[in-house]
């Protein structure tokens, strides 16, 4: 039987369980196909070692029916190379060799191979190996299902817990496991960081005016907007109170820009959140804005409560700069301590910038450069 004659098995036929028989005596090869074909099985063949790797990469079968003795590369040296990848070393392997030596049976065992059958084979003995490697094949198969589809809904789960802190990308690399661990689980550390603080100029008479119904769909609304632009630049949201939002940069991962990160952060915010304000104006008679206080400097990261209530939070100097800045700022108005201004200076050509001075905050006891920087609209490309 030829391979071409072999090869037009029907599709349905070809859809169940593929057996691969490897064998350089042409009549072997046929034989032993047609016996496995009287069972209702899919078979191919191949002519040597060489040929037989090439079909199983291309299309993986379901078990390797495969003679020892081969000119130019062995069964030995075939199982040998099948099992040691990673895609192929779980298809069942099946020497069949005329050897009945010791020695031959060790090196087959060290090669890998599932079983052996001798020659002349007996067709009793070759249906019983091969039904029972069927078996264990599907057994395995449904075991590694199994196990992809637990990866999945564990993967699925620390997407979903995460993305309530991170963006999408991160929670993902987190989930393929490109991080080191869980970083909302680790010890507390002191790190370096950019702090961006928003807030809702106008809220509290918004609250006054507005239904109560409105103004909880109203501030998602918001909210919906400010965290979409922290997501798109990889923000990590710490805080959600009232009307102000607290993102970080440079945490729980290095962001080596994270003060770029933050500026383009804002001007997405501000920027995402104009037609929202002009259609609340046209419903709700409320001309409202957004207020947002950028710092950069060392703070502590980590879970901050009781054994009944934590937040994972940073605290430290640049967070609460980062607030003072806020309240200060004026609608559609981004203030920037020195250092974050130092860093984006080349990126806020095209907005109308201010600088304040040194500055003394509330809470501080030395003044720090502050600078203004209108953000009502992006820079031309």
């Amino acid at each position: 039987m030829s391979d071409e004659h072999v090869a037009r098995a029907s599709p349905s036929a070809r859809q169940g369980f593929r057996v691969l028989v490897v064998d350089d005596d042409a009549d072997m090869a046929a034989f032993l196909a047609m016996l496995l074909q009287k069972e209702g099985l899919s078979v191919e063949t191949a002519e040597d070692g060489e040929s037989a790797l090439a079909r199983v990469h291309a299309s993986p079968p379901d078990l390797v029916l495969l003679d020892v003795m081969m000119p130019r590369t062995s069964g030995f040296e075939v199982c040998r190379r099948l099992k040691s990848e990673e895609s192929t070393a779980l298809i069942p392997v099946v020497l069949v060799t005329a050897l009945e030596d010791s020695q031959s049976r060790v090196q087959g065992i060290e090669a890998g191979a599932d079983d052996f059958l001798s020659k002349p084979v007996k067709r009793e003995e070759l249906v019983a190996r091969v039904k029972t490697l069927r078996r264990l094949h599907e057994t395995r198969k449904e075991l590694e299902s199994r196990r992809l589809a637990a990866e999945v809904q564990r993967k699925e789960a620390i997407r979903k817990a995460f993305s309530r802190y991170i963006s999408p990308r991160l929670a993902e690399r987190i989930a393929d496991g490109g991080e080191q661990g869980n970083p909302f689980q680790g010890r507390a550390q002191r790190t370096s960081l950019v702090a961006l603080f928003a807030d809702l100029r106008g809220f509290t008479r918004m609250t006054e005016k507005t239904e109560v119904v409105s103004v909880v769909g109203m501030l998602n609304e918001y909210f919906g907007v400010l965290t979409e632009a922290a997501y798109q630049h990889d923000g990590t949201i710490f805080n959600m109170a009232g009307d102000s939002l607290l993102v970080g940069f440079n945490v729980p991962f290095p962001q080596p820009d994270a003060a770029e990160r933050a500026w383009h952060t804002a001007l997405d915010m501000v920027e995402r959140f104009t037609p929202v304000a002009s259609d609340w104006q046209a419903r709700h008679g409320l001309a409202l804005g957004i207020g947002i206080g950028i710092c950069a400097g060392e703070a502590i990261l980590g879970n901050v409560g009781s054994e009944h209530y934590a937040n994972y939070t940073i605290i430290g100097n640049p967070v609460n700069t980062a607030a003072r800045l806020m309240q200060l700022a004026a609608a559609g108005e981004v203030l920037l301590c020195g250092p974050v201004f130092e860093r984006i200076r080349h990126l806020v050509a095209g907005h109308a910038v201010e600088g304040r001075g040194d500055v003394t905050l509330r809470g501080r006891s030395e003044p720090i450069a502050v600078y203004a920087v209108r953000a009502a609209a992006r820079a031309a490309a």
